[in-house]
């Protein structure tokens, strides 16, 4: 009797192996076939978009500077009170090899209202429209605002997600990322 419960146990025991073994994905991607979401020691995912003021940004052309993408909306009320931070610290590192590229999530928001919150804020720095969505897919953002930190090289150094962020903790970001060599 205790023979039969022992290779019932290890009957189950090695399907239920066999099944984590098959499903296992060795593919690097999550088992729903979706990429990671970009975290710290990611290539931050490069994009091109349009400007509040009529231009467009690349990313990658930034490679040598330091960057922080901000994804925000203007109904955010931690976007809002977390702009004020930035804006002091954009000022403050100004021609020290600093970007600041906000992105406003403008499929959830509007050009018109993005335009009154950079005016409302006086925002100094690069102002990109994420008109349709494809840079908060590309960085799956569950959250605004959400903030990644990123290197000379263009890794990801670090990703806040939620806020608002202190102005200490920019500073203190930013801080080390000045203090990196390119890569």
């Amino acid at each position: 009797m205790q023979l039969k419960r022992r290779v019932w146990f290890a009957g189950i025991l090695a399907l239920g192996l066999a099944w984590i073994f098959v499903g296992a994905d060795r593919s690097g991607t999550s088992t729903n076939g979706q990429i990671p979401a970009p975290q710290a020691g990611f290539l931050a995912p490069d994009f091109t978009l349009e400007t509040l003021d009529g231009g467009t940004v690349t990313l990658s052309d930034l490679r040598g500077q330091a960057v922080i993408v901000n994804l925000w909306a203007s109904w955010c009320g931690p976007c809002r009170l977390e702009m004020p931070a930035f804006k002091k610290v954009s000022q403050e590192y100004a021609g020290r090899g600093l970007v600041i590229l906000a992105v406003n999530s403008t499929s959830q928001d509007t050009r018109a209202a993005a335009a009154s919150f950079a005016d409302e804020y006086q925002l100094p720095f690069t102002i990109a429209l994420d008109l349709d969505g494809r840079v908060a897919r590309l960085y799956r953002i569950s959250a605004l605002p959400t903030t990644f930190f990123v290197g000379r090289d263009g890794v990801i150094r670090k990703v806040v997600l939620g806020g608002p962020l202190a102005e200490t903790t920019l500073r203190a970001e930013i801080e080390s990322l000045l203090a990196e060599e390119a890569r």
